[in-house]
Protein backbone atom coordinates (compact mmCIF):
# COMPACT_ATOMS: atom_id res chain seq x y z
CA UNK A 1 0.00 0.00 0.00
CA UNK A 2 1.29 3.40 -1.06
CA UNK A 3 1.22 6.39 1.36
CA UNK A 4 -1.06 9.42 0.28
CA UNK A 5 1.87 11.56 0.24
CA UNK A 6 5.56 11.37 -0.21
CA UNK A 7 7.72 10.74 2.39
CA UNK A 8 9.61 13.97 3.30
CA UNK A 9 13.12 12.53 4.26
CA UNK A 10 16.29 14.04 3.00
CA UNK A 11 16.13 12.34 -0.32
CA UNK A 12 12.53 13.99 -1.09
CA UNK A 13 12.89 16.02 -3.93
CA UNK A 14 11.19 19.33 -2.37
CA UNK A 15 13.69 19.37 0.37
CA UNK A 16 16.50 19.13 -1.90
CA UNK A 17 15.22 21.69 -4.11
CA UNK A 18 14.64 23.65 -0.66
CA UNK A 19 18.28 23.22 -0.18
CA UNK A 20 19.17 24.71 -2.42
CA UNK A 21 17.57 27.85 -2.90
CA UNK A 22 16.25 28.24 0.94
CA UNK A 23 18.34 30.33 1.85
CA UNK A 24 17.45 34.57 1.83
CA UNK A 25 19.33 35.62 -1.13
CA UNK A 26 19.30 32.65 -3.32
CA UNK A 27 16.28 32.95 -5.29
CA UNK A 28 16.49 36.19 -5.35
CA UNK A 29 19.50 36.15 -7.50
CA UNK A 30 18.08 33.76 -9.72
CA UNK A 31 15.15 35.57 -10.68
CA UNK A 32 17.82 38.72 -10.85
CA UNK A 33 19.24 36.86 -13.23
CA UNK A 34 16.91 35.36 -15.53
CA UNK A 35 16.68 38.76 -17.32
CA UNK A 36 19.69 37.84 -18.64
CA UNK A 37 23.63 39.09 -18.37
CA UNK A 38 24.35 41.46 -15.46
CA UNK A 39 27.36 42.33 -14.34
CA UNK A 40 28.27 42.36 -10.65
CA UNK A 41 27.53 46.23 -10.56
CA UNK A 42 24.54 45.71 -11.76
CA UNK A 43 23.29 43.36 -9.39
CA UNK A 44 24.40 45.45 -6.48
CA UNK A 45 22.42 48.32 -7.64
CA UNK A 46 19.24 46.27 -8.98
CA UNK A 47 19.53 44.47 -5.18
CA UNK A 48 20.55 47.39 -2.73
CA UNK A 49 20.40 45.63 0.38
CA UNK A 50 22.92 43.03 -0.22
CA UNK A 51 26.24 43.22 0.22
CA UNK A 52 29.36 42.70 -2.04
CA UNK A 53 30.75 40.00 0.28
CA UNK A 54 27.57 38.18 0.44
CA UNK A 55 26.64 38.68 -3.75
CA UNK A 56 30.08 37.08 -4.34
CA UNK A 57 29.71 34.83 -2.17
CA UNK A 58 26.38 33.65 -3.74
CA UNK A 59 27.16 33.56 -6.80
CA UNK A 60 29.96 31.22 -6.24
CA UNK A 61 27.64 29.30 -4.99
CA UNK A 62 25.39 29.19 -7.74
CA UNK A 63 28.70 28.67 -10.09
CA UNK A 64 29.42 26.18 -8.12
CA UNK A 65 26.32 23.95 -8.33
CA UNK A 66 26.48 24.76 -11.99
CA UNK A 67 23.30 27.48 -12.13
CA UNK A 68 25.20 30.31 -13.56
CA UNK A 69 27.90 31.01 -15.29
CA UNK A 70 30.50 33.53 -14.74
CA UNK A 71 32.29 35.02 -18.03
CA UNK A 72 35.38 37.22 -17.17
CA UNK A 73 36.13 39.27 -20.50
CA UNK A 74 40.25 39.57 -20.82
CA UNK A 75 40.21 43.16 -20.61
CA UNK A 76 41.43 46.17 -18.36
CA UNK A 77 39.65 47.11 -16.45
CA UNK A 78 38.05 43.45 -16.17
CA UNK A 79 34.71 42.88 -16.46
CA UNK A 80 33.22 39.86 -15.21
CA UNK A 81 29.34 38.97 -16.04
CA UNK A 82 26.63 36.29 -14.81
CA UNK A 83 24.05 34.47 -16.55
CA UNK A 84 21.88 31.51 -15.44
CA UNK A 85 23.01 28.23 -16.86
CA UNK A 86 19.88 25.82 -18.92
CA UNK A 87 19.73 24.63 -14.91
CA UNK A 88 19.59 27.80 -13.84
CA UNK A 89 16.62 28.84 -16.25
CA UNK A 90 14.65 25.69 -15.16
CA UNK A 91 15.25 26.19 -11.64
CA UNK A 92 14.08 29.73 -12.55
CA UNK A 93 10.70 28.84 -13.19
CA UNK A 94 9.33 27.83 -9.88
CA UNK A 95 11.42 30.72 -7.66
CA UNK A 96 9.51 32.95 -10.78
CA UNK A 97 6.05 31.52 -9.92
CA UNK A 98 7.05 31.82 -6.11
CA UNK A 99 7.26 35.71 -6.59
CA UNK A 100 4.34 36.36 -8.80
CA UNK A 101 2.29 34.63 -6.11
CA UNK A 102 4.13 37.07 -3.82
CA UNK A 103 3.18 40.29 -5.35
CA UNK A 104 -0.33 39.22 -5.77
CA UNK A 105 -0.16 38.32 -2.37
CA UNK A 106 1.23 41.64 -0.61
CA UNK A 107 -1.56 41.70 2.10
CA UNK A 108 -0.98 38.18 3.25
CA UNK A 109 2.54 38.64 3.91
CA UNK A 110 2.04 42.09 5.59
CA UNK A 111 -0.31 40.22 8.19
CA UNK A 112 1.98 37.66 8.35
CA UNK A 113 5.15 39.89 9.13
CA UNK A 114 2.57 41.89 11.78
CA UNK A 115 2.38 38.44 13.32
CA UNK A 116 5.74 37.69 13.48
CA UNK A 117 6.96 40.86 14.93
CA UNK A 118 3.66 41.21 17.69
CA UNK A 119 5.06 39.87 21.12
CA UNK A 120 3.56 36.44 21.19
CA UNK A 121 0.09 35.99 23.73
CA UNK A 122 1.00 33.18 25.89
CA UNK A 123 -1.38 30.32 24.95
CA UNK A 124 -4.08 29.21 27.52
CA UNK A 125 -3.46 27.17 30.62
CA UNK A 126 -4.86 24.04 29.79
Amino acid sequence: MTSPTPDLDAGCPARRVLVLIGDKWTPVLIYALSGGTQRFRDLQQRIPDISKKMLTQVLRELEGHGLVERIVHDQVPPRTEYRLTEAGRQLHEPVALLCHWANGNTALLDSIEARARSPQTPAPAA
